[in-house]
């Protein structure tokens, strides 16, 4: 599957791994040992099941080739497949960053990603 694969971090985890070159796991990928992802179109969902009450969010975009085989499309919430990673992201492999707003309502996600998944 080509394409592009996000990442929801708070931004202060983004501003540490930037620090150290990668993405350390943290939360549900450690206590998993991989790290989730998701598509342009599961990351409204992944926000509110996952992010709920969270400001100051960032989702990195990365290109699916650039992960290898160390991606994987596995069954997940509600028999959708996800992309998982099994290894560590490197912060020279993120081709995109985007922030992600919040309001009472829920999540704004920035123009340029609501295009991809539309």
């Amino acid at each position: 599957m080509t394409g592009q694969v996000y990442k929801i971090l708070p931004r202060e985890s983004w501003l540490t791994a930037m620090g150290q070159g990668t993405v350390a796991l943290q939360g549900v990928d450690e206590k998993d040992g991989f790290v989730h992802l998701c598509t342009a179109d599961q990351l409204g969902e992944t926000l509110r099941v996952h992010f709920a009450g969270q400001e100051n969010l960032v989702v990195l975009a990365f290109d699916t080739d650039d992960l290898g085989a160390a991606l994987r499309w596995e069954v997940s919430r509600g028999g959708q497949k996800f992309p998982h990673f099994y290894g560590r992201l490197e912060t020279r492999q993120v081709r995109a960053q985007y922030d992600v707003s919040a309001d009472p309502a829920g999540f704004i996600l920035p123009q340029a990603l609501t295009k991809r998944s539309a």
